[in-house]
Order: C-alpha cells, then structure tokens, then sequence
C-alpha cells in the first residue's frame, strides 16, 4: 500500500515546487502565465553532488557528459538509451521545451528519438528505446525512412496509445499517426533544434520546432477539442528515448524546461466580448485555481501567521511582566 501513497505526494510536492518558484510571463501572450517545473527541468551538470539524479531515471546505453549533453545513442549500432522523471508531471495546462541534437558521421543514418509522456516510465523496448504498446502520448523524431512514400525524412509525428496497440515500424507508424510533419534540415543542423510541446487539458496540443533559424518556431501540427482526441493520461511520466539499428547517429539531450500553464485573462479590449481568450490563436481553458500547489501554500502562510501571532503574544506577555517590576 505503500507505492498509491508514495506517488500521491510526489505528485502534490511536484505541484506545490513549481506554485511557490518564479513566474515569468510567456513572451507571446501576456495573458499566460508560466510556472517552472523545477521537477520535470533538466539542465547541466544533469546529476546531484552525489552523482545521481533526484528527479530523474536513467538507463540502457546512456551516457551523461555534465558539461555538454545526455547522450542516449552513440554513433554506433544497436543502441538504446532513455531518461524517465521519476514524479509524474499531473498538471492540467503546460509546456515541454527540449534541446536535442541528432547528428552523426555516415550517410546512412537513423532511427530517430521519442519524447513522451505516458504510464510507463523507464522501461526499454522496440519504439525508438522505449516500450511497445505504451498508454499515452509518444512524440517520434524518425530520422530513417522505411516505406513511407512521398514523405520526405526527417518526419516528427505523434501517436497516442491505449496500451494495446503496437507502433508499426514497417510503414513508420503511418497507420497510427495523430499528427505529424516533415522535418527536413533538422539532423545535423547549424543552430540548436528544439521542440515545444504545449498542452491545454480538454482544449489543444501543439508542438513547435526550431531548426531553420534561432529563435524561429515552425508550427508541426496543433490539435484541437472535440475534432481530435489527443487526451493525455491524468498521471504520465516525461521521457525521452533513442534506437539505433545498423544505421546510427548521436542522439543528445541539451536541456529541459517545463512549465506549468495558467491563463490570467485580459482586458476585454484585447478580445471580443464573450470570445475566449487565445494563445496563438487556440482557445484557452478557463482560468483555474492553482490546485493542490495553491492550497499547500495557503496551509503554510495560514501556520505562519499562527507562529507570528503566538510569538508576538509572547514579547507582549513578557514586556507586561517587565513593567510590573
């Protein structure tokens, strides 16, 4: 009975450490707030003084250079590698931007890497390092084109699965695919790449790249309710894996920054009366409380202002005393 308990407040300490960090407000809508995951954020040297990680899982081929980069494949074949966050990220609202870098040496070269956010959480398979059959949302980077005509490679599509279903390797999951895009130019590219993936609970998911140009966003494909189901399991782990077959490529993670999404409305002169507010032209969820973070923090300032009304009533009592003699 132990684990239900374990993860519940994980759960709620991932919540209350990204309420309580900084906010900054997001440069494309000043309506949205965003709140930094402390423990879904993955930066340089990567591990604690102890040489490990609090908030994340490593494993299969992967090395971690603490200067430069978390490789999950070498330039060399059969390879697997993947990091998992060890606290299930259950906001409603956020964003998942990472740095990636994919390149190597050969002519040939693949398979790809995934980012993902699912039930599972560390356990290697076929599906570019990770397990098949997954529950949740998988996010493919396919630099290898096996029999997908009239695609041009490298192709970043998304596929959400219900735990049953296995990623068709033989027609590059085409048969599966939710949303997708060519992405050409993105292996081996002179500026950083980088994904965005920004969801809104019950409203939309998109995912952005930069590989073109620095600081230049390339819509991939934005999804909308009730047109699409892309619905994300309430309890997923963030993840990110990488295969290599008898074609190879370096496969790097850079960093990691994930934040919490809140919108906090406007003026109605930035929108028209009853219209609901945008970000990027998607609708936008109600605003909401700040939940289980926000009710955390109102527990502590409400023992704060008991400790500081008892301790006052202490210097009082004691100056009283005083006076008496």
């Amino acid at each position: 009975m132990w684990f239900p308990v374990k993860t519940f407040w994980a759960a709620a300490l991932s919540l209350s450490l990204s309420t309580v960090s900084a906010a900054e407000t997001a440069q494309d809508n000043p309506n949205i707030r965003k709140v930094p995951l402390r423990t879904h954020t993955l930066e340089s040297p990567y591990l604690d003084s102890d040489m490990h990680s609090r908030w994340w899982d490593f494993g299969g081929d992967t090395v971690i250079r603490t200067d430069k980069y978390i490789r999950l494949t070498s330039d060399q074949p059969s390879q697997q590698g993947w990091i998992f966050s060890r606290v299930p990220l259950t906001a409603s609202h956020w964003e998942v931007e990472v740095e990636f870098k994919i390149h190597g040496s050969g002519h040939l070269y693949g398979d790809g890497m995934a980012i993902w956010l699912t039930k599972q959480r560390g356990i290697q398979g076929p599906v570019f390092g990770s397990t098949d059959r997954f529950e949740g949302l998988g996010i493919f980077i396919d630099t290898y084109k096996n029999n997908r005509p009239g695609t041009s490679f490298p192709y970043v599509m998304a596929m959400l699965g219900d735990g049953q279903t296995s990623y068709d390797h033989a027609h590059d999951g085409r048969a599966t695919e939710l949303a997708g895009c060519s992405a050409r130019g993105l292996r081996g590219a002179s500026i950083p790449t980088k994904a965005r993936l920004t969801y809104f609970q019950d409203k939309s998911l998109s995912l952005d790249l930069q590989y073109k140009s620095e600081d230049t966003w390339t819509n991939c494909f934005t999804l909308t309710a009730p047109e699409t189901n892309f619905a994300i399991p309430p309890v997923s782990y963030l993840g990110f894996s990488a295969e290599t077959g008898e074609v190879h490529d370096y496969h790097d993670i850079i960093s990691v920054k994930a934040h919490n999404l809140y919108d906090t409305g406007g003026s109605s002169s930035r929108r028209p009366a009853g219209a609901p507010p945008t970000a990027r032209g998607r609708p936008l969820p109600p605003k909401k409380s700040g939940g289980w973070g926000w009710f955390l923090f109102k527990i502590f300032l409400f023992f704060l202002v008991i400790v500081g009304g008892y301790v006052g009533w202490t210097v009082y009592r004691m100056q009283r005393r005083g006076s008496r003699f």
